[in-house]
């Protein structure tokens, strides 16, 4: 048996078959739920597998996943997986136009896709020549039903197409070579498709079955440990499933055959009585914008909640700031706190210092394939320099339909290959890795090189700062100075920009202050909480006018 995710999966249902696999949580108030084990999602998965090979979907095409946190997520990527039909996420943020182009480029040729946005699938349907089959999950819209018609869009009904397909397994020989994609971006540019082999992702996304611990050496070993482990452990990743990160999440609990906990979406009074009902173990979220509202509702109307069985809560995609994990360390202080690093192109790479925060920016431990390079000779630079983070080994094809930044981001080097990453960074005598932030957000100020994400780890310091982002605003004398777009906390006084610039010169040098603050009602993020610096620019730059 080769490293392949479907392959790996079916040999842990195998050991565990009646061991609890999944808990969907519907929408807050409801009470509906669905629980399934390890067989019951295995059996769901090859209905919708068969399903998928009985319609004329074949090996290696395209499949989209349009859909918001829910059982048919989870089992509809392990379908296609197990049909070798390469399972494609969609960012239900996307607009027609943004649809219409991933649809294209991704070459989809098949999309399944919750009933909310029938409207929109119906309006990019006629550019999207390829897509030929339709799956929706939930009862049709009606005429007039949030301005959609049902009978725009020709798709089976989910349920229809479970019921065709057959509960068992019969697939052919799979490969560690069969691909998943996870397209990534969008808020600064149109979306790239990553393409992993299923090997490749395993042992890079999945930490090779043992994200903290020695990976497997061996596919059989995976089910060995876990028929040697007990239950006991649940996993709850918060963020919508249609972000890597939080896919990933769910399969490294299905690797270690553990219990999944997931939410339609995310409600922080209902995840916090989620945490202490299913006595959650471990949680992955995303940055302050996750923890924070957390930790509201543990001093508000959550008070009291019994989060005692949680053992770790990280973060991926964004950083969780000094500040917010001190306040939640006051209010749970037997809960671990990770800021994990890593991206779509890399999977993980290393875990932050307990040092990182205002002042001293996100240092982290890195794995053994990562290094920071020069990016024109990919040669490691000096301790102190400034280079970009890159990865060997166990590393993405490239992107999907795109040969150009392919070839400008993955080179070979030493007989290995490697993919370079938009991070700037420096490294130290100890080999700790300081991530500067996104070369593409770097800020250019007088000649000063200003990374946004330090002085937003300075700003969310202040007491009254809930949120914030920062960009660069066009400067007759600098080129460009730092603005500051803030969310302050609903009783909070408004400061003045001399009162946030006397407390960032605390943390930062003086020309990282902002010399511009903008206040907003709220910041604008994803869905699973990662910036949105496009829109902090736009916002900054018509204040400036």
């Amino acid at each position: 048996m080769e490293y392949n995710i479907a392959d790996l999966f079916e040999s842990v249902v195998d050991v565990v078959p009646d061991r609890e696999a999944l808990v969907y949580i519907d929408h807050p108030g409801t009470g509906a739920e669905r629980r399934l084990t390890y067989a019951e999602l295995d059996a769901a998965a090859n209905r919708i597998a068969h399903h998928l090979i009985d319609t004329g979907i074949r090996p290696g095409e395209h499949l989209g996943l349009y859909l918001y946190n829910g059982v048919e997520y989870l089992q509809t990527v392990l379908g296609c997986l197990k049909a070798r039909v390469v399972p494609v996420n969609v960012n239900y943020r996307y607009v027609e136009e943004e649809l219409v182009y991933l649809y294209r480029d991704a070459d989809l040729v098949a999309l399944v896709f919750d009933t909310e946005f029938t409207e929109r699938v119906a309006a990019a349907l006629p550019r999207a020549e390829q897509l030929r089959h339709l799956v929706r999950v939930g009862a049709p819209q009606v005429d007039g039903a949030d301005g959609a018609d049902g009978a725009d869009v020709p798709a089976v009904a989910f349920t229809d197409a479970e019921a065709t397909g057959s509960p068992e397994r019969g697939f052919p020989a799979r490969s560690a070579d069969d691909q998943f994609i996870i397209y990534t971006g969008g808020t600064t540019g149109m979306p790239k498709g990553v393409m992993w082999r299923q090997e490749d992702l395993f042992f890079s996304g999945l930490g090779g079955g043992a994200p903290t611990g020695e990976p497997v050496r061996k596919p059989e070993e995976l089910a060995e440990r876990v028929a040697a482990g007990g239950a006991g452990i649940t996993f709850f990743p918060a963020p919508p499933l249609m972000h890597g990160t939080s896919t990933l999440t769910a399969f490294i609990g299905f690797n270690f055959g553990q219990r999944i906990v997931i939410h339609r979406k995310f409600v922080p009074e209902e995840v916090l009585r989620t945490i202490e009902r299913e006595k959650v173990t471990s949680m992955s979220l995303v940055g302050d914008a996750m923890l924070r509202p957390l930790i509201d509702a543990l001093n508000g109307p959550m008070k009291g909640t019994d989060c005692s069985s949680m053992f770790s809560v990280s973060s991926s995609g964004a950083i969780m700031s000094e500040t917010v994990r001190r306040q939640f360390q006051e209010l749970l202080p037997n809960t671990m706190l990770l800021n994990n690093y890593g991206s779509s192109e890399s999977g993980f790479n290393g875990t932050a210092t307990a040092d990182s925060g205002a002042g001293q920016s996100f240092r982290i431990r890195v794995n053994s394939r990562t290094q920071v390079v020069d990016p024109a000779t990919y040669d490691p630079v000096a301790v102190g320099e400034i280079g970009r983070v890159a990865q060997c080994g166990h590393v993405p094809l490239g992107y999907y339909n795109d040969p150009r930044k392919t070839a400008e981001t993955f080179f070979e080097k030493d007989g290995r290959r490697w993919v370079l990453l938009g991070d700037m960074a420096t490294v130290d005598e100890e080999g700790v890795v300081t991530v500067l932030g996104r070369g593409s957000q770097c800020i250019n100020t007088g000649g000063e090189k200003v990374y946004p994400e330090e002085v937003e780890q300075a700003l969310k310091s202040h007491p009254d700062v809930y949120d914030a982002l920062v960009a660069g605003v066009p400067d007759v004398r600098w080129g460009n100075h730092v603005a500051a777009v803030v969310q302050l906390r609903a009783d909070a006084v408004r400061p003045s920009l001399d009162e946030i610039q006397t407390h960032c010169r605390t943390h930062l040098a003086g020309y990282k202050i902002p010399r511009q603050l903008v206040f907003a009602e709220s910041i604008q993020r994803s869905p699973s909480g990662k910036a949105d610096y496009r829109w902090a620019r736009e916002v900054a730059v018509a204040a400036d006018q």
